[in-house]
């Protein structure tokens, strides 16, 4: 599976709450809008969500993402 495969299936299996907590996350870190982020994020050679995470955000996501089974 793709990061990109990885970050949707997560993305389909979590709450929009958590989804744009993370987004934002991202779209603020690197000065873009929350929809650049997510097709960043998503692209099919974006690198892994967490390589994109900054903060507490980042130990929550991979902490999410484990729970999914998306995470080692």
């Amino acid at each position: 599976m793709t990061n990109a495969q990885k970050t949707k299936t997560f993305f389909n299996a979590t709450t929009a709450k958590v989804r744009n907590m993370i987004l934002d996350n991202i779209a603020t870190h690197y000065g873009i809008e929350r929809q650049d982020a997510l097709d960043e994020v998503t692209h099919e050679e974006a690198e892994s969500l967490l390589d994109y995470v900054t903060g507490p955000e980042r130990a929550a996501t991979h902490l999410f993402m484990k729970q999914c089974g998306l995470a080692a």
